[in-house]
């Protein structure tokens, strides 16, 4: 039986529940941040803490507790669970209150953690990678932000996955690549340049595409931060998307045409290797 925490309290998954005027519910007025769990450790911890504390400073959103009763309430939760590998799901809303649009003061936030069990990242499943499809990106102007308001990232996933490809790259106005519906996107050059757009508010700085920067850094490989079009994706070496659900993914082709030989190239495959490594090394530390 799963065990979740709901504000304060461990409680049977089946009965978790928050009251039907959460502010989360009635306005998606709340943050979420879902951590990788290897070994029975949380990886990027620290990195998913600080942007956990950005977007509730961003909404003006008091922290339920402290960082360090955080990292002990999430630990608990593993263990009362018995999780080696999986997900560790956290939200908090601004609270509950009488539905009206401006965000009252002084409200209690509520909390609450999920866990979901997975298998250990395999560095040679993860080579398979998937056909990614273009969408307009219909969010918002602060996805920096990291908000449960996803219902357009819903869309385009839905619509990826009903045309067999397993994520969507979002497109803005100029025709730019923004990023996945639910993962960053990367393509490499024929220069075997690695490219992701850089942070603004039409992106969220996601933590595993950020722990690939560093790896690719420490490893001799070259990397830029900017814009780049579909045309130029299209015509790209390599693709492949991150995120701490998916890890890192290669991606085969974008809408019809095929990237590269259409399989894992050597650029994503030694990056797979090094968050691999990465990810190992912080399972067993």
């Amino acid at each position: 039986m799963s065990i979740s925490y709901v504000n304060g309290r461990y409680v049977p998954h089946a009965n978790a529940s928050v009251h039907i005027e959460d502010r989360g519910f009635q306005f998606a007025d709340a943050v979420y941040e879902v951590f990788a769990v290897q070994g029975a450790r949380l990886i990027d911890e620290e990195g998913h803490l600080d942007r956990l504390e950005r977007s509730l400073g961003e909404l003006a959103i008091p922290e339920p507790m402290s960082r360090t009763a955080l990292k002990l309430v999430m630990r608990q939760l593993l263990r009362v669970n018995r999780i080696g590998y999986g997900w560790l799901y956290l939200q908090i809303s601004r609270g509950v209150a009488r539905r009206d649009f401006p965000a009252p003061q002084g409200l209690t936030p509520t909390l609450v953690m999920t866990v979901t069990r997975q298998k250990p990242f395999d560095p040679q499943a993860a080579l398979k990678g998937g056909r990614v499809i273009t969408a307009p990106d219909i969010r918002w102007k602060r996805c920096d932000i990291k908000t449960v308001q996803l219902l357009a990232g819903v869309m385009s996933k839905t619509a990826a996955y009903a045309q067999g490809a397993v994520e969507a790259w979002l497109l803005d106005d100029d025709g730019n690549v923004t990023e996945g519906s639910s993962s960053n996107a990367w393509i490499v050059t024929a220069e075997d340049e690695l490219v992701t757009r850089h942070t603004d508010h039409a992106i969220l700085g996601g933590i595993t595409r950020h722990t690939v920067m560093k790896l690719a850094a420490d490893n001799g490989l070259k990397y830029v931060e900017r814009a780049f079009g579909l045309s130029e994706a299209k015509a790209a070496r390599e693709a492949f998307t991150t995120s701490a659900t998916v890890m890192v993914r290669p991606v085969t082709h974008i809408d019809d045409a095929q990237i590269g030989d259409g399989a894992c190239g050597p650029f994503c495959r030694k990056v797979i290797e090094l968050y691999a490594a990465y990810m190992k090394q912080g399972a067993s530390a």
